[in-house]
């Protein structure tokens, strides 16, 4: 590394800090938003750290939530909000097809049904709604009335002062 890149590198350090607690504040916005829809469910925090939050990943059970991740991410698009699936597992990655496997279930089924959300830094509290608005319209406009929740956005959590 140059003494140009560690000297910016050390810079950034000083803002990791705040950057984290915004990108942890998106997740536990999302997380009191969405997380009683059936069929949502969240990455857990391991016991054995604490996580950055850096991406926001939920899983989409179809079934229960009533829209596949493909569904929300086409909804999400609509409303010109970026999200992406889960990464794409390394065998099913045609340059490996012809690889040896062992296992892979769990990660087709996370990329199957896995949604990273918009989870950056600088995330306002508006967009954050905007996101948590658009998951929720899926899910009202395939079970119409059913949910047993009110469908609005409360209000934001504060984000930590950049």
């Amino acid at each position: 590394m140059s003494n140009l890149l560690a000297a910016v590198g050390r810079g950034q350090l000083k803002l990791l800090a705040d950057r984290v607690a915004a990108r942890r504040a998106n997740c536990e916005f999302y997380r009191r938003e969405l997380a009683d829809l059936p069929g949502i469910d969240f990455m857990p925090e391991s016991a054995a750290g604490r996580s950055t939050r850096w991406l926001t990943c939920i899983t989409i059970d179809p079934a229960r939530f009533g829209a596949t991740r493909e569904d929300v991410r086409l909804a999400l698009e609509s409303e010109n909000i970026e999200s992406r699936p889960l990464w794409k597992p390394m065998h099913l990655q045609p340059v490996y097809a012809q690889s040896p496997l062992h296992g892979g279930a769990v990660a087709e089924q996370l990329f199957r049904d896995g949604l990273c959300l918009p989870s950056g830094s600088s995330l306002s509290g508006h967009d954050r709604k905007r996101v948590a608005a658009a998951v929720l319209a899926v899910h009202q406009a395939r079970w119409g009335s059913r949910p047993s929740r009110k469908l609005e956005v409360s209000e934001d959590l504060a984000l930590p002062a950049a």
